[in-house]
């Protein structure tokens, strides 16, 4: 939209406020709320921001950026009615001489999907995040929400909750393709329709800041933090992924006469994967809490390895209707719902590239149980472990030229001193799991 489509938009919805959003380098929404009269205004010139209070931007004596919302991104928040309604947009940054800032983990995205559009491709996506509902006003942190299972029948509140969180995701522009209970107690996943990569990483911001926002609405605290309780289920972010051919508008992954039906482009992009899973890791699932979930019992990928229908897999092949070959794709398994959307789909998506432009080929698929092959059965057929640690992927990270080029010199040496910030501050801590098994003992 150009900016007078948007201020006619504006005036017909009655909005009188504009919250201008955007993320820090670990994904969280940040927002500047304006009148609506300074759209115009913002979006000519920007809205200035101290970069250097915002984690991981940038240092003091280069603090000073600026906001820019992209006006595709308009939408009305549906619960900020009161003292005059107010219209969401996602903002791109940029720095003090006019240029794209290179910590922005929006443009890192669009730097990859240039790269892609000059080979022909656009990259689809379709996340399908989990989440847990607690109670906030529960005897502990994480009193569910309700104690169904499974694609089980939600509690009237669930119900509720998650309808409102739906109803707030069309507001917003987002078809909601399904959402069900998950395995875990208040366990719940919400998918929504597959598509170009910048507009589904807006989406999932847009998920976590309404799921967050409705809970908080109904006294509950909804958290996409991936294991939240020991020994139960974790939350993931299983990604479906394709290439389509921009020119023809044929899905670049489909061959019928392949194995799996994939094509040989298809293959070199689980390859490109594969090659660069370790350091992905750091990326996708980015927080010491996130290698609590990569875990045997639990359906979480613990192997580096691809396969049709086998769940245990971290690249799988999902079936699609034979009358749909537009829908051909594969499924990322290991991504949890903490990443960085802009920065887990810039990596992925280079990654895979990388695989395509060396025509490198992916191992042997593996069909069986990878949890109940032996240690033996694993290092004879070269069954990698994905890093079991935050601390293992920051190093495979650190050695990893593509991904490193991917984030750029700024944000790779930002994101690597805040990770590891992260991981020498949790090494500290003495847990009540330690305290219980040593104290008496020793």
């Amino acid at each position: 939209m150009d900016i007078q489509t948007t201020l006619k938009r504006l005036e017909k919805d009655g909005i009188e406020f504009i919250t201008l959003q955007f993320t820090d380098l670990l994904g969280v929404i940040k927002e500047v709320i304006k009148p609506a009269e300074e759209l115009e205004g913002s979006a000519s010139h920007g809205v200035w921001f101290d970069g250097s209070s915002v984690e991981g931007f940038a240092r003091i004596q280069e603090s000073d950026l600026f906001l820019k919302p992209d006006l595709s991104t308009y939408a009305v928040v549906p619960w900020l009615t009161e003292e005059g309604k107010t219209a969401r947009f996602i903002c791109d940054i940029y720095s003090a001489d006019g240029e794209p800032f290179e910590g922005d983990p929006r443009y890192i995205l669009k730097k990859a999907v240039a790269e892609a559009a000059k080979m022909d491709f656009e990259y689809n996506v379709g996340p399908e995040p989990e989440f847990y509902i607690f109670k906030a006003d529960g005897h502990s942190r994480t009193d569910p929400l309700d104690y169904a299972g499974y694609f089980d029948l939600s509690s009237h509140q669930g119900y509720k909750v998650i309808k409102q969180i739906v109803g707030a995701l069309e507001s917003f522009g987002i078809k909601v393709e399904a959402s069900h209970h998950e395995v875990g107690f208040g366990q719940y996943e919400i998918d929504f329709n597959y598509g170009p990569c910048l507009s589904v990483a807006d989406k999932v911001l847009t998920l976590k800041y309404c799921a967050k926002k409705i809970a908080q609405m109904h006294n509950l605290h909804a958290t996409f933090m991936p294991k939240p309780i020991m020994g139960k289920a974790g939350s993931g972010m299983h990604v479906h992924q394709s290439l389509f051919h921009i020119q023809a508008k044929t899905n670049a992954f489909y061959d019928a006469g392949q194995k799996y039906n994939l094509s040989n482009l298809a293959f070199n992009f689980i390859a490109g994967q594969i090659k660069h899973i370790n350091g992905m890791c750091a990326i996708l699932c980015p927080i010491v809490n996130s290698y609590k979930r990569l875990v045997s019992g639990f359906e979480a990928p613990v192997y580096v390895t691809w396969a049709g229908m086998n769940r245990s897999a971290l690249l799988r092949v999902p079936k699609w209707f034979k009358a749909k070959p537009e829908a051909a794709r594969i499924e990322l398994r290991c991504p949890d719902p903490t990443c960085n959307p802009y920065l887990a789909f810039a990596v992925m998506l280079n990654a895979g590239l990388d695989g395509i432009k060396n025509n490198l080929q992916p191992p042997e698929s593996v069909e069986e149980n990878i949890y109940e092959l032996d240690h033996e059965s694993r290092l004879e057929r070269k069954i990698d472990l994905l890093p079991t640690s935050l601390a293992d992927a920051i190093e495979a990270l650190k050695n990893d030229k593509l991904l490193c080029e991917t984030l750029g010199e700024h944000l790779f040496e930002k994101y690597i001193d805040l990770k590891m910030r992260e991981w020498d501050e949790f090494k500290q801590q003495v847990t009540p799991w330690e305290i219980e098994t040593y104290l008496d003992i020793f």
